[in-house]
């Protein structure tokens, strides 16, 4: 397991972009304790509610009563399931759905949809543990480090827990983080092409067994604005729900709009040839709120696309924010170059 967290580590690494596409969005995987038709059933019917909980990005999706009584009617949704069998004998269930499906149920059910491209989160975490403070690395707390990233990944959410070798010491060490001094801890995430980041710190109050964790977005104003209680694993976890949950809520398509088809024209420049545009119309249309993408216009400089989509134009922008493939255009031949606001004129990056 450290290895294979060091391999996503690395994936992470690898990204020039702000945003990491999830790919793993509308599969679960499950424990079960045979290969039993009824273990099967029970477990792929788990797997659906939490998937509906990683699309939509609400923490109670699950616990919807029609996405329960949904969920008896499993082969609706299911795309094909498989077994996983570890070598020290734990059987595992790899169930995986059909997403238009899923996402079809989401709008069912008025819930929120949260799109495959979502910001790339660094968590700095600092432990207070008997007057001793240190950061959570693999070295130091192997445990917590692991259950960072799977938490993270049974709600969908892309982290990345920093090394804390010398290039990241070099910048930030316990006092940044416990204090939460966000220019050097945002100058530190940089290096893994995080698009947030956040500070913790996890701590016990004098005479108490509970532990307290305080933690915040580097660019909020009150770091004690986000707090969890319970012990080291339950306060973790809580954290990485109360992120995931309030990331969904900034990125996710509002349900109350979803219905409401709108058109935009999309203007792309940089493009050099008919495979670029070809790329860059699929992109386009693997926006989770874009439903349908035609090429109006073109010319030497720009491509023009109308974009069908779902919600606000407010939502629109927020998914393209994600996509590594585009980048808002800024005219270099402006005074003060600046990248408009109001309107979807992008530059071309490429995949």
């Amino acid at each position: 397991m450290p290895r294979l967290l060091i391999v996503i580590a690395s994936m992470f690494l690898s990204f020039t972009a702000t945003a990491v596409e999830v790919t793993d969005l509308y599969q679960d995987v499950l424990k079960v304790s045979d290969k039993s038709r009824d273990a099967r059933l029970s477990a792929s019917r788990e797997a659906l509610l939490n998937v509906l909980v990683k699309v939509s990005g609400d923490p109670n999706a699950d616990k919807n009563p029609t996405a329960q009584q949904r969920s008896k009617d499993i082969s609706e949704y299911m795309l094909k399931f498989e077994y996983d069998e570890k070598a020290d004998g734990q059987l595992n269930l790899v169930v995986k759905f059909e997403a238009n499906k899923i996402n079809a149920l989401i709008k069912e059910l008025n819930l929120p949809l949260w799109g495959t491209r979502r910001p790339l989160v660094a968590i700095w975490l600092a432990i207070e543990d008997n007057w001793r403070r240190e950061l959570v690395t693999q070295e130091s707390y192997p445990q917590l480090e692991q259950l960072i990233y799977s938490t993270a990944a049974r709600r969908g959410l892309p982290v990345v827990v920093p090394l804390l070798d010398l290039q990241d010491r070099a910048l930030v060490g316990i006092p940044e983080v416990w204090g939460n001094f966000s220019e050097p801890v945002e100058l530190a995430s940089s290096r893994y092409s995080a698009e947030r980041s956040i500070t913790a710190r996890l701590y016990k109050q004098p005479n108490s067994e509970v532990w307290l964790l305080d933690w915040r977005f580097t660019n909020d104003e009150l770091f004690e604005a986000n707090r969890v209680t319970g012990d080291k694993q339950q306060a973790i976890a809580l954290m990485i729900d109360s992120l995931a949950a309030g990331l969904a809520n900034e990125y996710a398509v509002d349900p109350n709009s979803t219905t409401q088809l709108a058109q935009a024209v999309f203007k792309l420049k940089g493009t050099n040839n008919f495979v670029d545009i070809e790329l860059a119309k699929r992109q386009l249309q693997s926006l989770s709120v874009v439903t349908q993408v035609t090429i109006i216009s073109r010319t030497a400089e720009v491509v023009s696309f109308a974009l069908n989509h779902t919600g606000s134009m407010h939502d629109l922008q927020k998914a393209l924010e994600l996509d590594r493939a585009f980048k808002p255009f800024v005219d270099p031949r402006a005074f003060y170059p600046v990248a408009a606001q109001n309107d979807l004129e992008y530059q071309w990056v490429g995949l």
